[in-house]
């Protein structure tokens, strides 16, 4: 498994994966049962912390609506509590590397053939953004 860096935006997609998947069987498909419950011991940690601020409140519950845009306003908030309470701290990136830990690995085969000098590009990505491919431009002047 590949090492991950525990940020305040990982945890906060660790915490807030369900609601962000498009269906919960996919979910499973991807973390163990044991993952699972532990996202849930971190989301109920997260709201504990976070409780009383309403505005963080506010971002909280729009995030369990499935509201991708918030989660970043939640990772502001998340990431401040983290710095003014280490032990919190702590406490959260422990639960993250073990629901990391429990993430299913993707040992599916990719087969691909290219004959007469064609180029391919196979790839699985997992989140984020991916840049694929090369791009020549060649224009000619008149």
């Amino acid at each position: 498994m590949e090492p991950v860096t525990i940020t305040a935006a990982t945890i906060a997609t660790l915490a807030f994966t369900k609601f962000l998947e498009s269906s919960v069987g996919k979910l499973s498909e991807k973390f163990t049962e044991t993952a699972i419950t532990k996202m849930n011991q971190l989301r109920q940690l997260i709201w504990q912390k976070l409780r009383g601020n309403p505005r963080a409140e506010t971002a909280l519950a729009a995030v369990e609506q499935g509201s991708k845009p918030d989660l970043d306003r939640l990772t502001v908030y998340l990431q401040d509590a983290m710095e003014d309470d280490p032990q919190f701290a702590t406490e959260v990136k422990t639960i993250a590397q073990e629901i990391h830990a429990g993430k299913l690995q993707d040992h599916s085969r990719m087969t691909q053939v290219n004959q007469d000098n064609a180029k391919g590009w196979q790839t699985k990505v997992e989140g984020g953004t991916a840049y694929i491919g090369e791009i020549h431009i060649t224009q000619h002047q008149p």
